[in-house]
């Protein structure tokens, strides 16, 4: 062994500096439902004037980073999946510590892992009576069911996850002294929390988001109005499924893209492969920069300061004329892609429903934040002030009026507020440089 390791260390290479050796070639294909989004350099802001008088944005040279970014809104159905993730997650963990086998994996000396690790390949048998009385808890109680019809509770449908706070440990406080080997001061995370640093688990965060949607968007998003089908049926109806999903908070967003993240990267290591791909929520500049299409001064994402094509018919799915909701093809949300692909072949980059970004919004952020992958996040405590919890949402929807189409367009809606007409895309970081 001695021998093995002295010529790897570096006699056989006759001392010459090439690196380490059995490095994998990183190859990275299209990830399924993405576009590439290359690097480059835009002018950020109003391409138009401000009648809405929001002076929330000047313009500004910046550049962003090469991404993935998902060509669709993320649809009922695959929002779905993440639903059913939880369900099933949840529901066979009540299984293994009920300490009923199999639902558990094991080492090879048999013991259950810890933390434990769900074994999906186990059937649930109902017909073993322990098994059954288990499933039923993830059920209404009869009490509460409609014509005695057995449902999933949507409230117990949490989901549980962990993330690495960067920004906290990127801190000057937050360093490790090597005199005393330990960590120094007490730092606020980017929850706004006061933690004393103790070591690194100190900026893994923890968090629980329900994860079902809020399907009441839709009757408390409008007064008088009657919209109890798209209550009931909006989410889990067949027909809806290929539509974007609403009635998601910004957290709820966040946590299906970890969650995503998560999915992916189990599978990965499955096959060998410990390289990390991280899904997340577009930066505010990223977005824009993406919904521009590389056509810099444009007003809409397809070019040109008009929403009617040379036929007379609109570009996107939105509050037309003076409320002909349907002129456009749709009178609420319709089905993803059913407009033309910008030139980065994104769709529905305007108009539809509205998107979730992960930056908080701010007046002045054009201002503050650097000019290279500008950002500016920062993630309220559920005690804040509402104005603390604003989050940029970008695109325009199927009930705005045209201004709120155009790419340099700034609204904002509450981190913890559900709409019937915001959904959300994720986007990939790009891995080297194209």
């Amino acid at each position: 062994m001695i021998i093995v390791l002295t010529s790897c260390g570096g006699s056989s290479l006759n001392g010459e500096l090439v690196g380490v050796s059995g490095r994998k070639k990183w190859y990275e294909p299209d990830p399924y439902g993405m576009v590439f989004v290359p690097q480059g350099s835009f002018s950020m802001g109003p391409s138009d004037q401000d009648p809405a008088f929001s002076m929330d944005a000047f313009t500004k040279t910046v550049t962003v980073d090469a991404f993935w970014m998902d060509d669709t809104e993320i649809t009922n159905n695959e929002y779905r999946q993440f639903v059913n993730y939880v369900r099933d997650s949840i529901l066979r963990y009540k299984l293994g510590d009920a300490g009923i086998e199999g639902f558990f994996k094991a080492d090879e000396n048999g013991d259950p892992y810890d933390p434990p690790v769900i074994d999906w390949e186990m059937e649930i048998d109902t017909e073993v009576e322990e098994v059954a009385d288990i499933v039923e808890e993830i059920y209404y109680p009869e009490n509460e069911r409609f014509n005695n019809r057995k449902q999933v509770d949507s409230r117990k449908l949490i989901y549980t996850y962990f993330w690495i706070d960067l920004q906290a440990a990127a801190k000057e406080s937050s360093r490790y002294n090597q005199e005393t080997q330990s960590y120094d001061g007490e730092i606020s995370n980017q929850a706004g929390e006061i933690i004393a640093i103790e070591n690194r688990s100190s900026f893994i965060m923890h968090d629980e988001v329900p994860c079902y949607p809020d399907t009441l968007v839709w009757i408390r998003d409008f007064t008088y109005s009657y919209n109890e089908p798209y209550a009931n049926m909006y989410f889990w109806h067949p027909s809806f499924d290929d539509y974007p999903v609403v009635g998601v908070t910004w957290k709820q967003a966040n946590a299906f893209s970890t969650w995503r993240t998560n999915y992916l990267n189990d599978y990965l290591s499955q096959q060998g492969n410990t390289w990390v791909q991280e899904y997340r929520l577009p930066l505010e500049t990223e977005w824009e920069y993406a919904a521009r299409g590389g056509l810099d001064h444009s007003m809409y994402p397809w070019g040109g300061p008009y929403v009617r094509n040379d036929l007379g018919c609109f570009l996107a799915n939105f509050k037309t004329l003076r409320g002909n909701y349907i002129d456009d093809g749709a009178l609420v949300a319709n089905k993803v892609a059913s407009y033309s692909m910008n030139e980065f072949q994104l769709y529905d980059m305007a108009g539809n429903v509205a998107e979730w970004t992960s930056g908080a919004y701010d007046e002045s952020a054009y201002v503050f934040t650097h000019d290279m992958n500008p950002n500016y996040q920062y993630n309220a405590r559920a005690d804040e002030p509402p104005v603390m919890k604003r989050k940029v949402i970008r695109g325009g929807s199927w009930k705005d009026i045209a201004y709120y189409l155009q790419v340099s367009t700034r609204a904002y809606e509450y981190q913890d507020s559900a709409k019937s007409f915001i959904g959300f895309r994720n986007v990939r970081s790009y891995m080297g440089y194209k």
